[in-house]
């Protein structure tokens, strides 16, 4: 409410200048033309006595009369440059201010989105795994029941883990983030993650393909599985059941291909513009089901470009989204093994 009737204030004041500079301008421009005739009638009259002039057509092809309209012409095109200039100094002005505005409002907007997020994924596995020691506080449980809850309190904890990890890595990011590079074999990685992820979901269609022709690369290895796994989560968390998700390596020249392709709800063309920005989630974080904290597809984003690759986003058929990633076999100064 208080940014409402600041704004309101800037759009009052901005209007005011306007029509007050405007009426200033007419005012000054009539003022002028009123003081070229009355020198204009002046001279006349002077020059008429002095028998130079005898009516107005000779008069105005007089030198003395050439000089005042050429003055008077000056001052008219100086006011209409001056009104100019400030116009469009103010138009320029009014568009500075509202894009900072609306970038301020957006980033108060993901940022509350990040406290609320943030809040709920460190609160629900606190919850569970204290509930799981408060019942093995009060209760005698059998063997197979502290092992199931073991796994939940484990399950929860790699949770935190992660999301702790991702943070640390987000807070490098601001921090020209620099990959710590050794020689990946980028195939063998992804089939271990899948592996892992397949484990982990089971319902979940995981099918990853290779055309066979590709080399080590120099990369930074956490860089790379952080990259797999953010995308592959990503993709398992904003698919309906079953979720089919589909991993695509190839050599294109220099170049190393990655897609990860999923049958989702898909991105639309708006978000795609900034789904990679810090923070960003879409939609309202008060209605949101899907967890998340608006952070892994930036850590993906900024990894990608420290690997001086690019990261694409395309629609997929008939649904879903496919993330395109190229990186480079051999990056500036460095050689693939």
């Amino acid at each position: 409410m208080e940014n409402l009737k600041l704004r309101l204030l800037s759009n009052f004041v901005i209007v005011f200048l306007l029509l007050a500079f405007g009426w200033w301008s007419i005012l000054l421009y009539t003022k002028n033309k009123d003081a070229f005739i009355a020198k204009s009638n002046y001279l006349q009259i002077v020059m008429a006595a002095k028998g130079k002039v005898a009516n107005s057509a000779e008069f105005e092809k007089t030198v003395e009369f050439q000089e005042l309209e050429d003055s008077y012409k000056r001052q008219e095109w100086m006011i209409l440059g001056e009104a100019l200039f400030f116009i469009i100094s103010l138009v320029i002005g009014i568009y500075i201010i509202n894009r900072g505005y609306n970038r301020e409002m957006i980033a108060a907007q993901e940022r509350r989105n990040f406290l609320l997020s943030i809040t709920h994924e460190l609160k629900s596995p606190i919850s569970s795994i204290r509930l799981v020691l408060e019942t093995f506080l009060k209760r005698d449980l059998e063997k197979n029941q502290i092992n199931q809850l073991s796994g939940t309190a484990l399950e929860e904890t790699e949770r935190l883990t992660t999301l702790v990890e991702d943070l640390l890595l987000a807070a490098k990011m601001e921090n020209h983030y620099q990959p710590v590079l050794e020689s990946v074999d980028v195939v063998y990685l992804i089939e271990g993650l899948v592996e892992k992820l397949r484990t982990k979901f089971p319902n979940v269609d995981f099918s990853f393909t290779h055309n066979g022709l590709i080399p080590n690369i120099m990369a930074d290895k956490t860089g790379i599985t952080s990259i797999t796994i953010n995308l592959l989560e990503n993709a398992v968390k904003y698919s309906p059941a079953p979720a089919v998700i589909d991993i695509q390596a190839s050599r294109n020249g220099q170049l190393l291909e990655l897609e990860f392709a999923d049958q989702g709800f898909g991105v639309t063309e708006k978000e795609k513009k900034k789904i990679f920005r810090k923070f960003y989630r879409t939609g309202s974080e008060d209605t949101r089901s899907t967890k998340g904290t608006g952070l892994g597809l930036y850590i993906v984003k900024e990894i990608v470009e420290a690997h001086q690759g690019t990261i694409t986003i395309e629609d997929n058929q008939p649904r879903g989204s496919i993330f395109k990633i190229k990186l480079p076999l051999v990056m500036k100064n460095k050689q693939i093994s």
